[in-house]
C-alpha cells in the first residue's frame, strides 16, 4: 500500500530550497498552513516570516525538483512485494509518529519501507533505542542481540540505525524474538531509501523492511554523507521513550544519541563492562553522570514500569548467540586472535570453544600458553579473563 501525499511536488521544493532549514520550512508551515500556500506568496509576505534570501530562495524552482519528482512517484509505485509497502509520510499526515512531533527538531518528511501502517498504532511507550559501538567486543555483540531479543518477546519494539555492530545485533535480536506479525524493529538510516548502508547489511535491511520498518528523513538518492549519521541520531531516541547504550567507547556517536535522549525528555540506560575494556568507558561515564545502570531486560521494563513475564536467563549467555568464523575467519590464527575472541569479562571453557570452534586440546594448550605470558588469568568456576588491557 503506498502512501503519497497529494502535494509532494511542494513538499520536496521546500525540501530542496537553498537556505531554508527544517526550522525556517515549519515557521512558513505554522504562517501558510501547507506548502502550496507558501509558493503561492509573494516575497513581501514570505518576508515576513524567513529572512529576505529564504524568500528570494523560495520564488525559485530548485533544480532537480521535476527529477526528484518522477523518482520519488517511480520507488512509491515500484513495491515488488505486497507484504512491503513505500511511503512519503509528512508533517500533519495521519502516520506521522506522534513521539516525533515532541522533539524539538522533528522533521518534515519522512521516507518509510516496511510496515508503514503500523506507525498508526505506534507507541513510543513501548519502544527503546538500541546503540552502541560499530566495533564492539564479543560480548557487546551478545549483548545487544539478547537484550533485544529479549525485549522485543515481551512486546516492545526495538529502534536503532542499522549501522554495524551493536546497532545490527540489536535489530537481529529483535527479528529473532519478536511475535510473528508484529512490529520487531525500526531502522533509522541517513541515506535515502533506494540505498542500503553499509552495504553488508543488505540481507538485514530486506528482513527488517518485512518485519518491521526503515525509515529515512533524506530524499532517495541521498549518499552516506558523513554529518548526517549524528543527525539522524535524534529521531532514534526521539521515536523511543528510552535509550538503551550497550557498548560505547568515550568519543563513540553512541553518546550523542544519548545526550540528544536526555534533551528530548526520554530517559538513558546503560549496560556496564570491564573496567578494563575500552569501549565500555563510555556507558560507565553515562553511568556516573546519573544513567540507569542495567543487567538484564527485566531492569529495562522495570525502568520503562511495563509489566513484563519472567524472562529465561541463561547460565551460559554466551552460547550460540555469537560464531566468529562467520564474521571473519581470519581471526583465529595467532593469541591475538584468541584474545579477541574472549573479550573483556570471563568467559568459560565451554563458551570460548563455541565461539572460535578450536579443538579441546588446541584451545587449552592456547590458554596455558597466555596464562604464563600473563595476558589471561583462570578465575573460580572454571573462567578465563583477559588481564589489564591486553
Amino acid at each position: 500500500m503506498e502512501n503519497t501525499p497529494p502535494d509532494l511536488g511542494f513538499w520536496l521544493r521546500l525540501s530542496l530550497t537553498h537556505g531554508v532549514g527544517r526550522d525556517s520550512a515549519r515557521r512558513l508551515l505554522a504562517a501558510f498552513n501547507d506548502p502550496a500556500n507558501i509558493f503561492s506568496q509573494t516575497a513581501v509576505q514570505l518576508c515576513q516570516v524567513v529572512s529576505a534570501p529564504q524568500a528570494q530562495a523560495l520564488l525559485q524552482k530548485p533544480p532537480g525538483l521535476d527529477a526528484l519528482l518522477e523518482d520519488t512517484q517511480a520507488w512509491l509505485q515500484a513495491s515488488p512485494n505486497p507484504e512491503v509497502s513505500r511511503a512519503v509520510i509528512t508533517l500533519g499526515d495521519a502516520l506521522y509518529p506522534a513521539a516525533l512531533l515532541d522533539t524539538p527538531d522533528p522533521p518534515l518528511m519522512l521516507y518509510a519501507l516496511g510496515q508503514t501502517q503500523a506507525l498508526q498504532h505506534f507507541q513510543h511507550e513501548r519502544a527503546v533505542a538500541m546503540v552502541g559501538s560499530r566495533n564492539p567486543t564479543p560480548q557487546g555483540l551478545i549483548n545487544a542481540r539478547e537484550f533485544a531479543k529479549s525485549m522485543t518477546a515481551q512486546g516492545l519494539v526495538v529502534v536503532s540505525g542499522m549501522a554495524l555492530g551493536v546497532d545490527g545485533a540489536a535489530h537481529e535480536g529483535a527479528l529473532q524474538g519478536a511475535e510473528p506479525g508484529a512490529l520487531a524493529t525500526i531502522a533509522l538510516v541517513g541515506t535515502g531509501l533506494d540505498r542500503v548502508y553499509p552495504k553488508q547489511h543488505r540481507e538485514l535491511a530486506h528482513r527488517i523492511a518485512q518485519q518491521g520498518l526503515i525509515l529515512s528523513e533524506y530524499a532517495l538518492g541521498t549518499p552516506p554523507l558523513a554529518h548526517h549519521f549524528p543527525q539522524r541520531n535524534r529521531l532514534i531516541s526521539g521515536l523511543s521513550q528510552a535509550t538503551l547504550v550497550v557498548e560505547a567507547a568515550l568519543q563513540s556517536g553512541s553518546l550523542i544519541t544519548a545526550k540528544q535522549a536526555l534533551e528530548q525528555g526520554r530517559e538513558v540506560m546503560a549496560i556496564p563492562g570491564s573496567i578494563h575494556s575500552p569501549q565500555a568507558k563510555g556507558c560507565h561515564a553515562l553511568i556516573k553522570q546519573g544513567a540507569k545502570l542495567v543487567e538484564s531486560a527485566q531492569d529495562v521494563l522495570e525502568e520503562l514500569r511495563l509489566p513484563h513475564q519472567a524472562i529465561a536467563q541463561s547460565t551460559e549467555q554466551d552460547q550460540s548467540v555469537l560464531d566468529l568464523r562467520d564474521a571473519d575467519p581470519a581471526l583465529l590464527d595467532d593469541e591475538t586472535a584468541l584474545l579477541e575472541a574472549m573479550g573483556h569479562d570471563p568467559v568459560s571453557l565451554d563458551a570460548l570453544q563455541a565461539r572460535c570452534g578450536w579443538p579441546t586440546a588446541q584451545l587449552q594448550g592456547q590458554l596455558l600458553e597466555l596464562e604464563l605470558m600473563g595476558q589471561v588469568g583462570r578465575l573460580p568456576g572454571g573462567l578465563f579473563q583477559r588481564i589489564g588491557s591486553a
